[in-house]
């Protein structure tokens, strides 16, 4: 009997202790959670704007502006839209291209430096794009043609390197691929783009 009441004696100071530890190990984990909880900021400060803006005289002219419009999803994760013009003129013809694209970008590395204290603080980021655009009958095919312009839809993928200006801005190098190339010859393969966010 003696035997049965120390265990429970002992099953209470436990049962305390552990109540104690609970309480604070909760207590702990608010006040961290707290503070490593971050708010999401208001739908103006995840906004983006940017684009690219590309010139190229000589025996080939090649002008081309595609602004876009963003928003931050996830503090990593980014789609945007935007349009696209290009104007191309070689010594035999010129042409105008026009069009939209849409895209998702998923930052995997925000600074470099984290992992190679470099003093280098580039970002890494993947990046999936789908672009539709109009082009002329009579510079991309041989006759007869159909319609004057037609409509071409390309997926493009690849990555990129980031270089933080500011808290929300950033000049953007990015690499990407045609997937579907359709052989009108618009793209490079890789396609190099600059573009900057802010």
């Amino acid at each position: 009997m003696i035997l049965i009441n120390k265990r429970c004696d002992h099953l209470k100071i436990n049962k305390s202790i552990c109540l104690l530890l609970v309480l604070l190990f909760i207590t702990i984990s608010g006040i961290y959670g707290q503070q490593a909880k971050r708010e999401t900021p208001p739908l103006k400060e995840r906004i983006f704007y940017g684009g690219s803006f590309g010139l190229q005289f000589g025996t080939i002219t090649d002008i081309e502006f595609s602004p876009i419009i963003g928003i931050w999803i996830l503090p990593r994760l980014a789609v945007a839209a935007g349009p696209d013009f290009r104007y191309f003129k070689d010594p035999f013809d010129h042409t105008t291209i026009y069009g939209g694209k849409s895209y998702v970008e998923i930052v995997f590395l925000q600074d470099l430096n984290n992992i190679i204290p470099l003093g280098v603080h580039l970002g890494l980021f993947l990046h999936g794009e789908y672009e539709a655009l109009s082009l002329e009958s009579s510079f991309f095919k041989t006759p007869p043609y159909d319609s004057e312009r037609f409509m071409t839809n390309t997926i493009l993928a690849g990555g990129g390197i980031r270089q933080q200006i500011g808290q929300r801005s950033s000049l953007n190098l990015t690499f990407l691929w045609a997937l579907n190339d359709s052989g009108y010859g618009v793209y490079g393969n890789p396609e190099i783009r600059v573009s900057f966010m802010f």
